[in-house]
């Protein structure tokens, strides 16, 4: 129902809408927005693929259905977490998210054949893609593109993650930690299509690096601990050194943030909510903080984001190194003296062509980057949200191994 104020001007009677009922209307609009552009966007496909390649009849009805079906696929996958039963929701998420995926890829197709056409016909040129690129040739050659796109893009966001190692000199890191091991974990996404089989994979692959810590930097589920308590199990066999961490993403919250910081120490992990922990190797330290999402704070005061917490009474002169699941947290970090920070989220953009989309919202998308004087490294993500697919963001396990820099080796070598 609409909640209403009124107020009586002299000579007049005017309605006003309360505060409250305007900011409910804001995502009931915003979503509606958003439907009518994908909407907008199903017709264009429509027009260039099904009126455009001449289908006609019962073939040219039976396309369209199947169109708009999809189209209301995309909304009814994004807000199925209550669906019941359970196995229904599974097929309209499957459905869904794979919709969202093969249509991003279909609509570059169909984008990147109509420009060809347009400066062909621009250059008024005689020459045979002209021709080809019209109607039943359109659609074929649009079909032609896709096809082992989606299925490339398939293989590589289920198969086997990409080891990207790298070595990352710290200013103040004691002899005793140069060739100190990280693994960074991140966004596995354990849930509608990604199940216990993908992160034993994952766990297996991990424990082959041998590390000295492994830091999971958030989304590593998609539901509630009582439907993936078991597919998360494995978890329980990762091996490290100086410990297993994990950092809260902006997923965690959509499926119980508290009630997984509760399971997650049972399998082993220790999860550091706006605090760190001191780690030691033959004689020299390094401090490892952790905050909770940078969303966090929305959905819990208790869990607002803060890395002066994280650090607060932390040992001086030894490297801090920072977990946070998105790289914009480095701007609130910039005056906590942190030497490294480690973050996700992004997938690296994940799948074509919403990696442009990405970048609005994060300073950066993926690899090492200076943000707001702090180094963060931005993993890929080792699985995928939504569209089983990933396009040109191959998903990762990181191997990151901490060095003295140079003037500290020379102090440690004149010092011995």
């Amino acid at each position: 129902m609409t909640e209403t104020t009124f107020e009586r001007a002299p000579g007049e009677d005017v309605e006003r809408e309360a505060p409250a009922a305007r900011s409910r209307r804001r995502p009931a609009l915003g979503l509606l927005l958003v439907l009518s552009v994908l909407a907008a966007l199903h017709g264009y496909i429509g027009w260039r693929m099904i009126a455009g390649a001449g289908i006609q009849g019962g073939w040219a009805v039976a396309c369209w259905a199947l169109l708009w079906t999809l189209l209301a696929a995309i909304p009814l996958g994004l807000f199925s977490r209550s669906m019941r039963p359970r196995a229904l929701r599974t097929i309209v998420q499957w459905v869904s998210f794979c919709w969202i995926g093969a249509f991003g890829l279909l609509l570059s197709a169909v984008v990147l054949t109509d420009l060809l056409r347009g400066i062909l016909w621009l250059a008024d040129s005689p020459a045979a893609p002209l021709r080809l690129l019209g109607g039943k040739d359109q659609a074929a050659a649009i079909l032609c593109l896709v096809l082992p796109a989606i299925g490339l893009s398939v293989w590589s966001a289920r198969g086997p993650a990409r080891i990207e190692r790298l070595t990352v000199p710290l200013p103040r890191l004691g002899r005793g930690l140069d060739g100190f091991k990280i693994v960074q974990v991140s966004d596995v996404h354990v849930g509608p299509t990604l199940g216990g089989k993908f992160l034993e994979r994952i766990v297996q692959q991990v424990n082959e690096l041998e590390p000295d810590l492994v830091a999971i930097t958030g989304d590593l589920v998609d539901g509630p601990v009582r439907e993936l308590r078991e597919q998360i199990s494995s978890l329980s066999g990762l091996r490290a050194r100086h410990g297993i961490y994990f950092v809260t993403g902006n997923h965690e919250y959509y499926s119980g943030a508290d009630e997984w910081m509760t399971e997650l120490p049972r399998l082993g992990v220790t999860v550091l909510h706006n605090e760190h922990r001191v780690i030691e190797r033959s004689g020299a330290r390094l401090v490892l903080g952790g905050v909770t999402d940078y969303h966090g704070g929305q959905f819990s005061v208790a869990h607002a984001s803060r890395p002066d917490l994280a650090f607060a009474n932390a040992p001086e002169g030894v490297p801090r190194i920072l977990l946070a699941h998105q790289p914009r947290t480095a701007a609130a970090a910039a005056t906590e003296g942190v030497d490294l920070q480690l973050s996700g989220h992004t997938h690296g953009g994940q799948i074509f062509p919403f990696m442009f989309f990405v970048r609005l919202q994060q300073p950066a998308t993926r690899g090492l980057r200076m943000l707001h004087g702090i180094p963060v490294y931005i993993s890929r993500g080792t699985g995928y949200w939504g569209p089983p697919m990933r396009v040109g963001s191959a998903p990762e396990i990181t191997l990151i191994t901490l060095a003295q820099e140079a003037s500290s080796k020379a102090e440690a070598t004149a010092e011995a």
